[in-house]
């Protein structure tokens, strides 16, 4: 029977090639989502080694952080890209929980990512929720709690109205867009904790900073930021 499987599977994959969402081409038997070549040869950043890494001076003088980290560096037309593009918009979630994984196998080096109580995701707005169908964020929170042994956290920090795109806009236009679009429910639940809030790239940081703000409203929270990858 599982002789019968196996060629069943290898039929299908005939028919229907899997292909790696970061560089396209055919993944074979023991590949699960991304290639081999990609899963050692994205951009990895290392910023879990650097505490004063690039993603951390973006909030220097801004907000008060523990810690912050991205995964990969994400350069236009690259692969980090591609993997983006497959993960936020042609509904493979199971990416998110792949790159949580790995982040967390990296986060668990760090000893300032210990302790970690509540991993909170930068929230959709309802409306873009239902035409995704799901929060990214959401998903890469999922896979970093697997390692890290903390909780997902996903109604707690709400949006309180939707907003245009961030794309093409300035950093002054950014942090404009993003003012008082967040609150938290029940601050009573997360004083005295550690919070892990992450999103999936971060640019300029005005998402993550405009989240930040009511969350170090709650007395003794401690907050760090991770994300998937980090845009220049």
């Amino acid at each position: 029977m599982k002789l019968q499987t196996g060629y069943l599977a290898d039929f299908l994959s005939l028919l229907f090639p899997q292909l790696c969402p970061a560089c396209g081409t055919e993944l074979v038997a023991h590949e699960k989502i991304i290639c081999t070549d990609c899963h050692y040869n994205l951009p990895i950043t290392n910023f879990h080694l650097q505490a004063d890494n690039i993603v951390a001076q973006q909030f220097w003088g801004k907000i008060n952080l523990e810690t912050a980290y991205a995964l990969y560096y994400f350069t236009k037309g690259g692969k980090v890209q591609n993997l983006m593009h497959h993960f936020k918009y042609n509904g493979m979630q199971q990416i998110g929980n792949l790159l949580g994984n790995i982040a967390g196998n990296q986060l668990l080096k760090n000893e300032k990512f210990a302790g970690v109580d509540y991993i909170i995701p930068v929230p959709l707005h309802k409306s873009r929720l239902k035409e995704r169908g799901y929060n990214q964020s959401a998903c890469f929170a999922e896979g970093l709690a697997e390692k890290l042994n903390g909780v997902v956290e996903e109604n707690n920090l709400i949006r309180t109205r939707a907003t245009e795109t961030q794309t093409h806009r300035s950093r002054f236009a950014r942090f404009e867009n993003m003012q008082e679009v967040f609150m938290v429910v029940n601050p009573d639940k997360l004083k005295n904790q550690h919070i892990l809030l992450v999103d999936d790239i971060v640019t300029t940081g005005s998402t993550l900073e405009a989240c930040a703000i009511p969350l170090l409203k709650i007395p003794g929270l401690k907050l760090s930021i991770a994300t998937i990858a980090y845009a220049e």
